[in-house]
């Protein structure tokens, strides 16, 4: 198995097209993807085996007129077929080397409490977990990174 990680970079669009079913919510736009990749504040490290993307981590580093640069992890997802091998994990750390390199001080997370995998990943890779365990809300766990 020929599994690399990369950051998709501007030009990257055929790297991007070529997804494992049921990646991604939707089939993947071409005009989406391409200001998708223009945007530099959207960093997309994947992971490809034998030439297709099994996995993505998908983050934005967030500007704010009175304080450092913060990275806000939208969504990690690694195709059934190879979860369970370390792979998320492997995204999610050249993700939040992304922010590092860009002055980003602190990385955020939200996710459902259920699957417990996402909750599991976020904790393991270093996250702090906090929860309002009130109202609509209750459900959801959110996890920060010092970074």
């Amino acid at each position: 198995m020929e599994i690399v990680i990369k950051r998709l970079q501007h030009d990257d669009y055929n790297i991007i097209k070529n997804v494992a079913p049921g990646l991604f919510d939707h089939p993947v736009d071409p005009n989406l993807t391409k200001e998708l990749l223009e945007d530099r504040r959207h960093p997309i490290p994947v992971v490809i085996d034998r030439g297709r993307v099994i996995g993505f981590a998908f983050g934005v580093d967030s500007l704010h007129p009175d304080k450092p640069p913060e990275l806000w992890i939208n969504e990690t997802a690694v195709a059934p077929t190879h979860r369970r091998r370390g792979l998320g994990n492997a995204m999610l750390h050249a993700l939040l080397e992304v922010g590092r390199a860009r002055k980003c001080i602190v990385a955020w997370v939200l996710t459902h409490r259920t699957p417990a995998a996402a909750v599991a990943l976020y904790s393991s890779t270093g996250g702090t977990e906090g929860a309002d365990s009130s109202g609509p809300s209750a459900a959801l766990v959110g996890c920060s990174y010092a970074l």
